[in-house]
């Protein structure tokens, strides 16, 4: 079952990178790797607690909100909006396929894959 989630992430974030690539903004290869990494900033939280780290982890990692953000963009015209969405969404998608799920309050190795496990 693991790998057919990873398969349909993999499909997702495809198609995440594809909506990138034919959106209307045109940005240099290297903005285009920190913009796609910056969702983890959201990891900050963690320094106050697993609570609030575990909130604006899911705020950014969330595919329907990313999904809304991206529409909003399309519908009112704005290309940054939509971007945001769409790289919001890729994002998501690859941290999925890397086994990284939404978290649970307790515990950032805590998922709704499950537990992440630790490094050897």
């Amino acid at each position: 079952m693991k790998y057919i989630l990873q398969s349909e992430e993999l499909i997702q974030l495809a198609l995440g990178i594809a909506a990138l690539y034919y959106q209307p903004l045109h940005l240099a290869w290297w903005l285009w790797a920190i913009l796609f990494l910056a969702p983890d900033i959201s990891m900050l939280g963690y320094v106050l607690n697993t609570r609030v780290g575990a909130f604006t982890y899911n705020l950014f990692h969330h595919k329907g909100i990313a999904i809304v953000v991206a529409a909003a963009g399309y519908l009112t015209g704005n290309s940054w909006l939509m971007l945001a969405g769409i790289l919001l969404f890729a994002h998501s998608a690859f941290d999925r396929v890397m086994n990284y799920g939404l978290k649970y309050e307790d515990d950032f190795k805590h998922t709704h894959l499950g537990w992440l496990k630790k490094a050897k």
